[in-house]
């Protein structure tokens, strides 16, 4: 299966100025992630979106290909992902090259390896899916069945609509995730013919924590500064 790896990485960042290419230990942002997943082995090609010239700039330096210049309209902060990838996708089609998946890896997610990479391409290949999605378990306190909600009346009721809250967390039901970010997966026929950056068969797999450590703001780079202190970095 030939899979290309995309890393978006627009401009102007405003919670964490030049966010990108900012550099975390001495590094940009940028090359922790594509130092991983160009050592990855079920990547056919890494590739770089941006619409920005200095983050080119720095990719080029470090040997992340940028096959082309997002457009703008495709930069902005109410961009959605889907037309990015599409869109790199439609350029190499244009070409005569076919991919049969694309791995969306974040710039804002550092710490993922080579290996959990090739770990969750080879789930996705062997479940057959549409797509795969990078998650972590709800804690128990975000658990639904403890989630409350406004019912128009200024009073609260049960998120899940049950009549009885589960009082002891013991007894709450524990199969509950969230996205964190950091892979998702695709098959090419669902995001160009089903417009869909999930389809309807969605596989996944759990996060290290350290590699769910999502960059967006200032405090989340400082957690990202403190973990690889923790690691002697």
């Amino acid at each position: 299966m030939r899979i290309l790896g995309i890393i978006p990485a627009r401009g102007g960042s405003k919670t964490v100025p030049g966010k990108n290419i900012k550099k975390l230990n001495n590094k940009p942002l940028l090359q922790y992630t594509f130092n991983v997943a160009n050592k990855a082995n079920g990547l056919s090609d890494v590739i770089l979106s941006t619409d920005d010239e200095a983050i080119m700039e720095v990719a080029k330096q470090i040997g992340l290909k940028v096959p082309f210049k997002r457009p703008v309209d495709l930069a902005l902060d109410s961009s959605p992902t889907l037309p990015v990838i599409q869109h790199a996708l439609k350029f190499f089609m244009n070409k005569g090259t076919h991919y049969d998946a694309v791995c969306l890896l974040q710039v804002t997610t550092p710490f993922k390896t080579s290996e959990f990479i090739d770990k969750a391409i080879n789930k996705f290949i062997n479940t057959r899916a549409d797509a795969l999605i990078s998650v972590q378990k709800v804690p128990h306190k975000y658990n639904p069945h403890w989630i409350f909600k406004e019912n128009g009346e200024g009073n609260l009721e049960l998120f899940t609509n049950e009549k009885e809250i589960v009082t002891r967390r013991q007894d709450l039901p524990s199969d509950y995730y969230f996205r964190d970010g950091c892979i998702y997966i695709t098959k090419t026929e669902v995001l160009l013919e089903q417009n869909s950056l999930y389809g309807s068969k969605i596989s996944y797999i759990e996060s290290p924590e350290e590699a769910a450590i999502n960059i967006d703001t200032m405090s989340d780079w400082k957690m990202a500064e403190d973990y690889l202190k923790s690691q002697g970095n």
